[in-house]
């Protein structure tokens, strides 16, 4: 009988009489693929993009070279590898549920070698089931590309997310219903299929007939089938979260009753840290099995009727190979949490970097928005600058004046001085009526002795190294000002020295950086002026795609931003910036993270948040640290 209770039994009694060789094929699996499969793929991967010869950093590029013939066949690639790689792992544990109980070790290995004997099947079954899915979904995401260009294509995308404009309910209210109606046909091919992986592992079946086969199995059963596989879904997805909720608010707390000394702290965050990892691995490989388990019981209930294994011989037993497999996992949980524990540094520095100035105060790329950023610590000021018709470098961030002045003249065509007559204040509120379009020569004026500038270069093509060269004569103009201002200062006796200091730096080269989202345009700055220092701007990076060796800094959407890229960012010598958060718990992550800087439109959150943690003891921060390292 076919009922969620009966399942579920099936799939508890295989996880106990089947656990043993379960784990050691999950950990001959893991080796196998961590050591072998998964670098293979991913060098390949990277070679391909690799012989495109182009950096892909942005969605818009990533996009562009998805709608090519070789982007298409990279993603083909990139999915079917993904899902074969997932294919083998679950079949070899459909494979071990299905057998016995015997010699765990011999079982396990035993499963391992017979699905890569199956891979082509399997790369088969991957092709047909992956490709039935990728075509459902290629209208929908025509669809969806083609509504964005239509409703949201010519807005800010910042402006999109931080606004919310009704532009963006059209959008959602449009494309919700043909998600749901892919999601709904997937769903149901999902189901149908779902016993063809176990024929192919267990009764070697062709892929084709071994589709044809479980949509003949599961007629009349599917609605069933969908509630039971969406219930374990939700499980395996809600255990991590829980466990993670559990130990963070309830384990945790007890840490903070510890004496502040590393000698009994570190024991016990090491202690604390390694049950956490032996529990996330348990966790993560009762989900992988419970998956697989519940189409073995499907496959046995649905064909041959038998809810359950045939009884284990009663001389079976571990063994002690078994008994170092076990032991293995425990001392890699141990190795895991050392080098968290070691990970975290107890005193980090961030430089605090206010995007568009303080945004959130004051019109975004003003002068008030400058001067609240300086108010507020900031230790650098992002602006946007574009070239005006007469070749002067103002700041401004779109290439038209539509979003803040509902004026649909292009920046580019207008002279300064008509810019000046442009209101882009009111739209704030009251008190920024009339608010104007500042110069770079203001906005560094303003900063002088204050803090640095981020100078975000938005190109009008063509019109590149023109406004490169203009913004570096503006930097030579303000080096000279800055000058002149210290030799009257010096050759004044009665001037105080906040006076020499309100002159600023004369090497204003040194305490700012450009930033673009080009880099090409980033390499002719730093062949044509060594001296400044250049943020490559992005918003993703396709493996393969990015030359890293040369890099001052990358700047690196904060939700893109893990481990990994910060190690590449030590490994290479380069800066690492986050943009663009202003959730406090997210800026105390990415501080843990180990990022150089963070952008952000609320610099006194930030700012604030440092301060903070500067007055923690060891103890505090180091509990800090391992609340973070929890919820990333």
């Amino acid at each position: 009988m076919l009922a969620f209770a009966n399942l579920s039994r099936d799939v508890l009694y295989n996880l106990r009489e089947h656990l043993r060789p379960l784990v050691a094929y999950h950990l001959f699996f893991t080796l196998l693929a961590s050591s072998l499969l998964l670098p293979a793929v991913a060098w390949s991967l990277a070679g391909f993009v690799g012989r495109f010869g182009r950096t892909v950093i942005s969605g818009a590029e990533l996009l562009d070279l998805l709608l090519t013939p070789g982007g298409a066949l990279w993603l083909l690639a990139a999915i079917g590898l993904a899902f074969l790689v997932l294919y083998l792992q679950q079949a070899g544990m459909i494979l071990v549920a299905a057998r016995p109980r015997d010699r765990h070790l011999r079982l396990a290995l035993e499963a391992l070698w017979w699905s890569v004997h199956r891979l082509p099947a399997l790369a088969g079954l991957v092709v047909i089931q992956v490709g039935t899915h990728l075509l459902l979904v290629l209208p929908v995401a025509i669809g969806l590309v083609w509504l964005y260009g239509v409703l949201l294509g010519d807005l800010d995308p910042y402006y999109v997310q931080r606004v919310r404009p009704a532009a963006l309910w059209q959008f959602l209210a449009l494309a919700l219903p043909l998600v749901a109606g892919w999601a709904w046909l997937a769903a149901t091919l999902y189901v149908r299929w779902i016993l063809a992986l176990p024929l192919v592992a267990l009764e070697a079946l062709s892929p084709r007939r071994a589709l044809t086969r479980s949509g003949e199995l599961t007629r009349g059963r599917r609605r069933f089938i969908a509630v039971t596989t969406l219930a374990l879904l939700a499980l395996i997805f809600l255990l991590p979260v829980l466990t993670t909720l559990i130990f963070d608010r309830l384990f945790s707390p007890l840490l903070w009753w510890l004496p502040e000394r590393n000698a009994v702290l570190v024991p016990a965050t090491l202690a604390y840290l390694t049950a956490y990892v032996l529990l996330t691995l348990a966790i993560t490989f009762a989900g992988i099995a419970a998956n697989a388990l519940l189409s073995a019981s499907l496959y046995r209930r649905l064909t041959h009727r038998e809810p359950r294994p045939i009884p284990p011989p009663r001389d079976a037993h571990p063994g002690r190979l078994a008994w170092g497999v076990e032991l293995g996992v425990v001392l890699f949980a141990l190795w895991q949490a050392w080098l968290i524990v070691n990970s975290f540094t107890l005193h980090d520095e961030v430089t605090i970097i206010a995007h568009r100035g303080s945004s959130l105060d004051a019109p975004e790329n003003t002068l008030p928005a400058i001067h609240h950023a300086l108010e507020d610590g900031a230790d650098m000021v992002e602006l946007d600058v574009r070239l005006t018709r007469d070749n002067q470098v103002v700041i401004y961030h779109d290439s038209s004046l539509q979003r803040l002045a509902g004026d649909p003249r292009r920046l580019g065509k207008l002279d300064r001085e008509a810019l000046a007559n442009v209101d882009v204040g009111s739209w704030f509120g009251d008190a920024y009526v009339g608010e104007s379009i500042p110069g770079l020569d203001e906005a560094l004026a303003a900063v002088r002795g204050r803090s640095g500038l981020m100078i975000d270069l938005k190109t009008d093509l063509g019109r590149e190294a023109a406004l490169v060269e203009a913004v570096v004569a503006a930097l030579d103009a303000e080096r000279a000002e800055r000058l002149r201002c210290l030799a009257e200062a010096v050759a004044d006796t009665t001037r105080a020295p906040t006076a020499v200091r309100a002159c600023g730096n004369p090497d204003v080269a040194a305490e700012t950086r450009l930033a673009t989202t080009s880099p090409r345009l980033a390499r002719v700055i730093q062949s044509g002026h060594p001296e400044l220092r250049v943020t490559l701007l992005a918003q993703l990076i396709l493996p393969g795609s990015l030359e890293r060796r040369h890099l001052d800094a990358l700047g690196l959407r904060h939700n893109r931003i893990d481990e990994r890229e910060v190690r590449l960012a030590a490994d290479y010598g380069y800066e690492l910036h986050a943009w663009t958060t202003n959730s406090r718990a997210r800026m105390s992550q990415l501080i843990d993270l180990g990022v150089d800087a963070i952008i952000t439109d609320h610099p006194a959150r930030l700012a604030r948040l440092v301060a903070e943690r500067r007055e923690l003891g060891d103890g505090a921060l180091l509990l800090i640290k391992l609340h973070n390292w929890l919820r990333h």
